[in-house]
């Protein structure tokens, strides 16, 4: 339950800093790039504290190093559905490009889960 809070608040995030930024650069891929490494920063703080229980700086450093591997997976995922969605639209609009990212999101809820409790976080629990 934990992770699913953290993750609403964290895809949120990433769909609002993915807005504004999209309005600033007008290149989704790029907005989405920084808008999904700011979440992920974040995102990985909330669960190591929140969803996994851990305090102090042991293994933080390594921890977000392998969050930010599975960051590249789910950027790949939504990067791949942008891509789709500019080869089927030259010109998507805005709401349609953060809604194929929300989607994308969604898809990769369960890899992030997958990995944070198989991986990331497993030594500390």
């Amino acid at each position: 339950m934990r992770f699913a809070l953290v993750g609403v608040g964290s895809t949120l995030a990433h769909l609002a800093l993915f807005t504004v930024i999209l309005g600033a650069v007008e290149k989704s891929q790029l907005a989405n790039l920084i808008a999904l490494a700011v979440a992920t920063v974040a995102n990985t703080a909330a669960n190591r504290r929140w969803t996994f229980g851990i305090r102090g700086s042991t293994a933080v450093v390594r921890q977000h190093f392998q969050a930010f591997v599975l960051f590249f997976i789910t950027w790949g995922l939504s990067s791949a559905a942008l891509g789709f969605l500019h080869h089927v639209s030259a010109a998507p609009r805005p709401l349609t490009q953060v809604v194929v990212v929300a989607l994308s999101m969604a898809g990769s809820t369960l890899l992030r889960f997958a990995g944070m409790r198989a991986w990331i976080f497993r030594q500390t629990q």
